[in-house]
């Protein structure tokens, strides 16, 4: 085994095919198949994923080994994703992991793909700015299209969750309302980018009364709709003429519900060192939310580069690196699954 163990991370929950090579915490290398075939559909076809998957599997981690400059021989783990996420795009990355690990006699680490998000904070790039990574323990805001949660980080094998939505994610509630409004799927980016040119107080959305730390985001949703269909009524054009501040308000609503309870737990638990991960932390006015959190209540913030904000193997890696460091091995027999408690 090398002195600083190199590890081969593969991600294949969703509809991106990603491997990614590590030397200890430094990336070597992180590559992405995206699948443009969904976006007709207006989402994720399961059948669909797991076929591209098996087409770029092989050729994305022939990409990663030739850009990292190593050879499959100088690896020490192979670190993939076991689970959550669709099962068939699942069984692509754990079947070429079990195969890869069988031809050159090297263990698998599985990965929880809600922890690989968090640990994506400490990643090390090979050159350029170093970035802070947070000390433990720490508060993560967790929010993706399909789950919106404040993870409790303890270290890199103790998360407890916290808080998390009882319903949809934040990142459903901006897909949702985006396709509502004719503005394609993925919805996320573009309510994201309209939202910069409205007014974020045109329109007073609903907000719930959860209690605890846990999130609602179906009655926001709900509202959203119902103004749609009252403002329509009087005016067939509204969507098209209100578009921006129709987006600038349903940003701004979603990131006050976020930050309410996100703020509760930071004060309650005596926390001030706080993350943000998952996809939807590309979103602009959530970064910009952090900031101002900072200044306001002397948080030190860790927001992840915007390679790291989607499903990409270098968090893979990362979290496979802590477990393969702690002795932490996956047996053949291992099947993946579709959802899980952290």
């Amino acid at each position: 085994m090398n002195q600083t163990p190199i590890i081969l991370g593969i991600e294949s929950s969703c509809d991106d095919t990603s491997a990614a090579v590590l030397r200890g915490r430094t990336l070597l290398s992180n590559v992405i198949a995206s699948q443009a075939v969904h976006t007709a559909y207006g989402g994720v076809v399961p059948e669909l994923a797991s076929r591209a998957h098996e087409q770029n599997i092989v050729p994305v981690v022939s990409e990663a080994l030739r850009r990292a400059g190593v050879t499959a021989r100088d690896l020490d783990a192979i670190a993939f994703t076991r689970g959550p996420g669709l099962l068939g795009s699942l069984l692509v990355g754990t079947n070429f992991a079990k195969g890869l690990s069988l031809a050159l006699d090297i263990p698998m680490v599985e990965v929880n793909h809600l922890h690989a998000h968090v640990l994506a904070h400490f990643i090390e790039e090979p050159e350029g700015e170093k970035r802070d990574a947070p000390e433990f323990p720490f508060l993560c805001l967790l929010v993706s299209g399909g789950n919106s949660q404040i993870i409790l980080v303890r270290s890199a094998s103790d998360m407890q969750i916290i808080g998390q939505t009882i319903d949809d994610a934040a990142g459903e509630a901006f897909d949702k309302c985006a396709k509502v409004m004719g503005l394609g799927y993925p919805g996320g980016p573009v309510v994201n980018r309209l939202a910069s040119l409205g007014n974020p107080k045109a329109f007073p959305f609903s907000k719930p009364h959860i209690a605890g730390y846990d999130y609602s985001f179906s009655g926001l949703k709900t509202s959203f709709l119902y103004t749609l269909r009252d403002e329509l009524v009087k005016n067939p054009n509204f969507i098209e003429e209100r578009k921006e501040d129709l987006c600038a308000s349903l940003q701004h609503t979603v990131i006050e519900i976020l930050m309410k309870k996100l703020r509760q737990a930071a004060k309650d638990l005596g926390i001030r060192q706080v993350a943000v991960a998952g996809g939807v932390s590309a979103n602009t006015g959530l970064r910009e939310a952090f900031a101002d959190h900072a200044r306001r209540y002397g948080w030190k913030i860790f927001i992840p580069p915007f390679a790291y904000t989607t499903d990409n193997a270098a968090m893979v890696a990362m979290n496979g690196y802590f477990s393969f460091l702690e002795g932490k091995r996956c047996s053949l027999e291992a099947v993946p699954f579709a959802r899980v408690m952290m």
